[in-house]
């Protein structure tokens, strides 16, 4: 016999208690041990439209809702006892007419009429969005038949609350209908194919083969993705593609899930092949190694062939394997020698915020060595123009630089960066086959030219996974100047599942439609659709700080009296200095906090509290982005250190992404808030 389990039963399971999860685990083992065992107590779920729905025993209170037939058992649903029944009763699985996929359909009679709100008309009303595509057409997209009314006269207003109804891959293709996409097709299989076989299925319904790999479901709920991936997602991951690729998406799109899934699928495609799995910080890393061990964990000989490296870890390895030991300049050792240089020119026309970045950003991140290498450099990013008596000026400066510290035996990270990529490119002999980058927008010139030297060329050697608006670190640059060319292999996800419509709504207001590199690789960020509803996010203007720790004490409470667990939620602020801010707030609600630092544990039965700077990697059901005050977002000391003007933009671009991170960390409650006079920001967030 077959045993599935449904992602709607890892949802419902992680509603209940810590307790009650036990219980229900220990349960779903011992059917999936021995369904006939007499101490399980089936029971058939009356008044269903579906005879095959069951229900378990799993306390007093508790039940598990099944779909039980004689070849197959299938986890569907658990809560306490009425409301499980109620749910069982509401619905029926079935085998879609027209796509050949399983669904589980809610049942078009038992749902309450979708309310449409009843405005004043002032204007000409708009055509209902699905009015003038046919029945055929809305069922090669997965619309279960009886809901084919409905959807035609659904409008912008009711669509949403319809969507929470219909199969995953039907409202998927609904709200990008309305949002002006054409959405691909799903799959369409033969009758005589397995529903559950099917893409969209897949997505829903997993085989469980043995008890470690139902336990892995059921003990990471959050992390459903792996179980389920979506079918676009599995194209991109098993695609071969004949050179560098790069997968964008907006926040909570599943970039990194596509990366994890892309290492595994080469490590299983190349059985002799390395694979390296790399992103810009050591934080980041350590979450990609524990997402790696779940996701590979009934394979273990593939954890032998796929490497998780931080890059710079990596690159400090690699050299000292390849080119012996070294010593790192540190930013004081590298500022020390700039303050020396700028002196003995005795030239006061830059400032030493402008050499430093100058340095940073150009000669050390392109490794220019000579004085004609400067002179010629376009300076991509740099708005303030050089004539060449400057640049020579300046040139004598960064000599001199160069010289003491290679004089004391000290190298840059750029410059370990550029001997490595020197190295592997003379030799083309990589340790890697497969290169697979994470958060790629943030990985700087040097770093991507050494990833470019451990790519290989033939194919699927480098595949990159990020999002240019949640750029926080490094300023653009060419990528193409560096021998990394990705048009035609770039694809954008649309499909956002950790944030909901709401929250992804609101924070999107503080971005473009679409953003694109300075190659002209476009993200469009518009069309993106979120899988589930929620609550509207809350923006707040407090008039004192006191009034603000009240507001979010208030949100606090609110939430632990809906069931939330503190580690659920999380409070962030922009730097260490507004740290005592969300303290106070959660000591005021009574709630224990941990403060997380770089390795970023949570602690449960806590609220986590950090910067926005450690929110990438992250998500919680319910985040306060707190202290967001006129000079605390943008932050004003950044602001007053700028010298270039495009310094000044990349400055304010930064800090909205950075805004923007932290507010799609959350999946189900947002509240940002900060005190009169507030970020600017603030006022984008309440455009609408």
């Amino acid at each position: 016999m077959e045993f599935r389990i449904a992602d709607t039963f890892t949802d419902s399971l992680a509603k209940l208690t810590g307790d009650e999860q036990k219980t229900v685990k220990t349960t779903a083992f011992d059917m999936q041990m021995d369904p006939s065992r007499p101490g399980l107590r089936f029971h058939r779920v009356d008044r269903t439209r579906d005879p095959n729905f069951w229900s378990v025993r799993v306390s007093s209170d508790i039940r598990i809702i099944i779909h039980r037939t004689q070849k197959s058992l299938l986890l569907c649903y658990v809560d306490h006892h009425d409301d499980a029944y109620r749910w069982a009763q509401r619905r029926r699985l079935e085998t879609h007419p027209r796509t050949g996929a399983a669904q589980l359909v809610e049942i078009r009679e038992t749902v309450k009429e979708i309310e449409v709100p009843v405005y004043v008309q002032v204007e000409k009303p708009k055509p209902l969005p699905f009015a003038k595509i046919s029945d055929d057409d809305l069922l090669n997209y997965g619309v279960p038949a009886e809901w084919l009314p409905d959807v035609r006269q659904a409008d912008d207003n009711s669509l949403l609350d319809l969507a929470d109804h219909l199969p995953v891959e039907a409202a998927e293709a609904l709200l990008e209908l309305a949002t002006g996409g054409t959405p691909p097709l799903p799959s369409h299989t033969s009758s005589e194919s397995d529903p559950f076989e099917h893409p969209d299925a897949r997505r829903r319904f997993r085989v469980m083969h043995d008890l470690d790999e139902l336990q892995r479901a059921l003990d990471y709920p959050w992390d459903k993705w792996v179980v389920f991936l979506h079918p676009a997602q599995r194209d991109l991951v098993e695609r071969t593609y004949n050179g560098p690729a790069r997968v964008s998406g907006s926040a909570g799109t599943g970039k990194t899930i596509v990366a994890l899934h892309r290492a595994v699928h080469l490590a299983r495609t190349y059985p002799d092949a390395r694979v390296l799995l790399t992103t810009f910080s050591e934080t980041l890393a350590n979450a990609l190694r524990s997402k790696l061990r779940i996701l590979i964990n009934s394979e273990p000989r593939l954890a032998e062939r796929i490497e998780v490296y931080a890059i710079d870890a990596l690159g400090e390895r690699l050299y000292q394997l390849n080119l012996g030991a070294f010593t790192l300049a540190s930013s004081e050792q590298i500022d020390q020698r700039i303050e020396e240089a700028t002196a003995a020119a005795d030239d006061s026309r830059f400032s030493s915020g402008f050499i430093r970045t100058e340095w940073d950003r150009v000669v050390d991140a392109w490794q220019l060595d000579t004085w004609e290498a400067y002179r010629d450099v376009p300076r991509l990013g740099r708005r303030r123009s050089l004539p060449e008596t400057q640049r020579k000026a300046l040139w004598s400066i960064f000599e001199n630089v160069r010289a003491s510290l290679k004089s004391d035996g000290l190298i840059t990270r750029a410059q370990m960066y550029g001997q490595l990529a020197h190295r592997f490119d003379e030799t083309q002999r990589s340790p890697f086959d497969h290169v697979i980058v994470d958060e790629c927008q943030d990985v700087g010139v040097s770093q991507l030219r050494f990833l470019r030297a451990l790519g290989t060329d033939k194919p699927n050697g480098l595949f990159f996974t990020g999002d240019l608006g949640q750029r926080i670190f490094q300023q653009p640059f060419s990528w193409q100047a560096l021998g990394i060319q990705i048009r035609g292999r770039a694809r954008n996800l649309k499909v956002n599942y950790r944030t909901s419509h709401q929250i992804r709504r609101r924070s999107d207001l503080l971005l473009g439609p679409e953003i694109a590199d300075v190659d002209g690789n476009t993200e469009v960020r518009s069309g993106t659709i979120s899988v589930f509803n929620g609550v509207e996010p809350e923006i707040v203007v407090a008039s004192s700080a006191e009034d603000e720790i009240e507001t979010v004490a208030t949100w606090l409470k609110k939430l632990e009296n809906a069931d939330l667990a503190p580690e659920e939620i999380s409070l962030f602020v922009r730097s260490s200095d507004q740290i005592h801010r969300a303290t106070a707030a959660a000591d005021k609600a009574g709630l224990p906090y941990t403060v997380l630092d770089s390795d970023m544990q949570t602690t449960a039965g806590h609220i986590s509290i950090s910067t926005m700077h450690l929110a990438k990697g992250l998500e919680f059901r319910a985040v306060a982005v707190i202290a967001c005050d006129d000079e605390v977002v943008p932050l004003q000391d950044r602001i007053e250190t700028v010298t270039d003007d495009t310094d000044l933009e990349d400055v304010y671009n930064t800090e909205r992404h950075l805004l923007y991170v932290a507010c799609t960390r959350a999946r189900d409650h947002l509240l940002v808030s900060g005190v009169d006079p507030a970020s600017e920001f603030l006022d984008d967030l309440q455009r609408m």
